[in-house]
């Protein structure tokens, strides 16, 4: 008789013990689509399940298909857009405790990646993994709801987090530190609100009532970039919906959105689009 004996090994602590599944939505779409920009205070994975169409980010889009899986951090403006010929169906997880890192990411052959400017959104094919599957069983739990199935349902996730992160080099950074967490959303909105301000790390670190250094620090690692260049990002994006929507001259723009100068506008307007503000303006003419 042929007898073949796995051991397992002392189990090591899991960096997944404080996860919270907040919700799992089924979404298709039939012709009735609203396509808004919007983010949560959570991480939200969206797995599509079949059809074709695009996910859409803080100025940037990309496709997506069926088995592709789009990981999206907290705070970060997002929608999608399904193709009319190819009904777009997806399954989505809303998860609190934890945002993902994607600095371990040298390269990124098989997927994409998009640093925004609140944080980062990957995309990656799950084919060849059974995360499918994981799901279908997850829905099947929540619809029953028999005994136990909230139990069962925090361990697929767990399943779920563990093949992610095994196939894709992917880290997770747990979000444990709520009030850093609060202060930086605080500095991030005061940013939003007021971007066309003067605004230093001094004002900002006497806003938080933290060191400066140490909020520099903190709002980088949770936002994904610093304080600086997030106000800047947030200026370019609103220097493109002006272009776009208003007559402004690129001056008068200039001066709404808080810049020193207009040829600073301009050359941070290119370094960030690869165009001037009147060569964007003109492409928009066609």
């Amino acid at each position: 008789m042929g007898n073949t004996r796995h051991c397992i090994e002392g189990s090591k602590p899991s960096s997944l013990d404080a996860l919270k599944l907040l919700y799992v939505s089924t979404s298709k779409y039939e012709g009735d689509w609203q396509s808004i920009l919007h983010s949560h205070p959570f991480s939200e994975l969206f797995y599509v399940v079949d059809g074709k169409g695009s996910f859409v980010t803080e100025g940037m889009e990309f496709p997506v298909c069926k088995n592709d899986m789009v990981i999206i951090n907290p705070h970060v403006l997002h929608t999608e857009k399904s193709l009319p010929t190819t009904p777009l169906e997806y399954i989505a997880l809303g998860i609190d405790g934890l945002s993902f890192s994607f600095e371990s990411m040298t390269s990124v052959q098989d997927g994409v990646y998009m640093q925004t400017a609140s944080g980062g959104v990957y995309k990656y094919n799950t084919q060849s993994s059974y995360v499918y599957a994981y799901l279908n069983i997850m829905l099947e739990e929540l619809s029953r709801k028999e005994d136990n199935y909230e139990a069962v349902c925090r361990n697929l996730l767990e399943v779920i987090m563990i093949c992610m992160l095994r196939n894709n080099n992917l880290d997770i950074v747990q979000n444990s530190n709520a009030l850093l967490n609060r202060e930086c959303t605080q500095i991030k909105n005061y940013l939003d609100a007021n971007y066309s301000e003067n605004i230093t790390l001094d004002m900002l670190a006497s806003l938080s009532h933290m060191n400066k250094y140490y909020m520099a620090h903190a709002f980088t690692k949770y936002i994904g970039v610093s304080p600086i260049t997030y106000l800047l990002q947030k200026r370019i994006q609103e220097g493109k919906s002006l272009l776009e929507s208003t007559s402004y001259s690129i001056s008068q723009i200039s001066n709404i959105l808080g810049f020193s100068s207009q040829s600073y506008f301009s050359q941070a307007f290119k370094k960030a689009t690869g165009k001037t503000p009147v060569q964007y303006r003109n492409d928009l003419k066609g």
